[in-house]
């Protein structure tokens, strides 16, 4: 569903990325590593749709995503659910409810899929918290709270922005264990992660390929594991 053709992206007139060639399988597994301001962020924005490339393209769905208008983007980012590194939620909302803000977004009946969202909290290992707001919660239910934001409309690809970051190890593992899941379910997984652990980790868990962003390019880092 994602694919680069010689993107790149530009801040202000300053390079940050250039030439990428990518495209991401349907039902693979990334992990998207670089140092610290190498575009991570950044590449990630571009493949769902928050930043359109300066240079080249990037093909949402075979299309380019700088010719397509706001109602078409919206659409097709519906297809991806997005783990961010800061968990946004609105404070004054029960999880439940915020897990649920993508369904009130588009339209759909919330009661309806009430048997569904019940379910997906559970498998998160949320259904006792599921009316807690976010600032009752930890940083590990937080961030699976996240998640399960972002797969209630089901989406093909799942894109997690250093899922991991602020939380401790144990939860690290359920949180990856988790998107493990998700791949064996036939979804494409893109992590964007500095904690090299974390990727040993993953190799009894899933068959995934590991890219590297440096000097604004992308590279393979060595075999899948």
């Amino acid at each position: 569903m994602i694919e680069l053709r010689g993107a790149g992206y530009s801040y202000g007139g300053t390079g940050l990325l250039a030439g990428l060639d990518m495209a991401f399988a349907a039902g693979s597994f990334y992990f998207l590593t670089g140092p610290s301001g190498a575009g991570k962020t950044t590449l990630l924005k571009l493949c769902y749709g928050e930043l359109k490339p300066t240079m080249g393209d990037v093909l949402l769905d075979g299309r380019p995503s700088a010719s397509l208008g706001r109602d078409q983007l919206a659409m097709l980012r519906r297809r991806v659910g997005v783990v961010h590194q800061d968990c946004q939620f609105l404070d004054h909302l029960s999880i439940r409810e915020n897990v649920a803000l993508p369904l009130t977004v588009s339209g759909q009946d919330v009661g309806a899929a009430a048997a569904n969202l019940d379910q997906l909290l559970g498998w998160v290992g949320l259904a006792p918290r599921a009316n807690a707001l976010p600032p009752e919660l930890s940083g590990g239910e937080r961030q699976r709270a996240a998640l399960a934001r972002a797969i209630i409309m089901d989406p093909d690809v799942i894109i997690a922005d250093e899922p991991t970051g602020n939380i401790d190890w144990e939860m690290s593992q359920r949180l990856l264990s988790l998107l493990a899941e998700l791949n064996k379910l036939g979804k494409t997984v893109l992590v964007a992660t500095h904690d090299m652990a974390l990727i040993r980790a993953a190799k009894s868990l899933v068959s995934a390929r590991v890219l590297r962003l440096a000097g604004g390019t992308l590279q393979a880092a060595g075999a899948e594991l």
